[in-house]
């Protein structure tokens, strides 16, 4: 008896049948949900690239879960760890593709029936390589870089009578402008000397090898590379060039603010970075320069994954959205003219685009330089143990940059302590 609709006794089944169609139509299509983890400004990335999505699977809808860039991680490696709510495509931060896939929770990509290895003439060749762990697995696949530049603001460097050249000529020449910059100007060459040593152990790496352990998890610290990242750092501390202040600290951006840095070694997002939100009013003032002495280095990366322990089911939708935002021209594009996420995919790299004057760096066009640095960068292998040992290196440097300790002791001390840890 249907008595809500004021109607009594037994019906028909025909009569039946065809009422309930009136009253509740055949469901639609069945609609399906992945579910993308995130961080700013990727979750923004996604979330444009929705509409051309929808275009192609009308019945999959995107699920954007974003939280800050450390908190993401804190819950990307706690999913992974206990396989609950695990999204099915995961973001990752290049930094942290080491530490996931030496753990053995991320899909390995170069099986089928992802076969990701048909692709990687399609990116910069560093970029799949970083995401190849020493197993050969390929545990994430590659949606943006991040070229090394030298960031210099013009008008301090004409007040103070230095040219680009002579920061670019050495590491030595750098130091020497750094301090007639000082001497005439009053502002820091850069903002912490930690900055030097994070682009100089950068520098000179064999392939194959890792920042601070080798294919063979044999710990790399204790060695000339180190020695003279540690050497440059003091000298700029000792010849008070630096801020000592850190990146993305309040001091840090009234640094870029108030003309006070002359100069930012990191990826060529930051040039948007400082446009957007870090110093807007500094437009026309900065000009992009190629790191000192030739050296070629990689700031950040973004990297798409899937945990093996994800949804079975999504899987193949998954992978077909990641080669979607990876492999797609126009969805690179999208992303590096709004986001300044500067394309992994070749194809992408030879758009006019590279060929605008960035207002920003008073019309210069940069994008080809990047482009250029980027071709030269060779892979750094990852290793699990990479934030670890980047604390203890960065501890011990600090003693030597605040307490004098001498370098060979100080790189000594690191080399022990992370030997213990490298097999972990």
């Amino acid at each position: 008896m249907l008595d809500g609709l004021g109607v009594r006794g037994l019906w028909p089944v025909a009569v039946l049948g065809a009422l309930l169609a009136v009253v509740q139509p055949p469901c639609a299509a069945q609609t399906r949900t992945l579910t993308v983890a995130a961080f700013p400004a990727v979750d923004q990335i996604v979330r444009a690239a929705l509409p051309a999505w929808r275009q192609r699977h009308p019945d999959v809808d995107i699920k954007v879960v974003s939280r800050q860039i450390t908190d993401h991680h804190t819950a990307m490696t706690t999913a992974l760890s206990t396989s609950f709510y695990l999204p099915d495509v995961m973001v990752l931060e290049v930094s942290y593709v080491g530490r996931f896939a030496q753990g053995g929770g991320l899909e390995d990509l170069s099986k089928p029936p992802y076969a990701i290895a048909q692709h990687r003439a399609q990116w910069v060749p560093y970029a799949y390589d970083q995401a190849t762990n020493r197993a050969g697995a390929v545990v994430a696949a590659p949606m943006d870089i991040g070229p090394g530049t030298l960031l210099v603001r013009t008008d301090i460097l004409a007040k103070a009578g230095v040219s680009e050249r002579e920061l670019t000529q050495s590491w030595d020449s750098y130091v020497a402008a750094g301090v007639r910059i000082k001497a005439a100007t009053g502002a820091f060459l850069l903002a912490h000397a930690r900055d030097m040593k994070d682009i100089l152990i950068r520098t000179g790496v064999a392939p194959g090898e890792g920042l601070y352990f080798d294919r063979d998890s044999r710990v790399l610290v204790n060695s000339p590379r180190f020695r003279r990242a540690f050497e440059l750092a003091r000298q700029v501390r000792r010849l008070k060039l630096d801020a000592k202040v850190n990146a993305w600290s309040n001091d840090w951006s009234e640094g870029f603010k108030r003309g006070s840095l002359a100069t930012q070694m990191s990826g060529a997002w930051m040039a948007g970075h400082l446009n957007n939100w870090l110093a807007p009013g500094t437009r026309g003032l900065w000009r992009a320069a190629p790191l000192p002495e030739g050296a070629y280095a990689a700031f950040g990366g973004t990297f798409l994954a899937i945990a093996r322990s994800a949804p079975a089911q999504n899987k193949a939708l998954a992978w077909e959205f990641i080669r979607f935002l990876c492999l797609d021209r126009q969805q690179q594009l999208a992303a590096f003219k709004s986001q300044d996420a500067f394309p992994a995919l070749l194809a992408a790299q030879d758009d006019a685009f590279f060929d605008q004057p960035l207002a920003f760096l008073g019309g210069q066009v940069a994008r080809r330089q990047w482009r250029d640095a980027a071709a030269h960068i060779s892979a750094v292998s990852v290793h699990k143990q990479d934030d670890f040992a980047e604390e203890v290196v960065n501890t011990e440097l600090d003693k030597v940059l605040d307490q004098d300790k001498d370098i060979a002791t100080a790189l000594a001390d690191a080399q022990r302590l992370l030997e213990r840890r490298a097999h972990r």
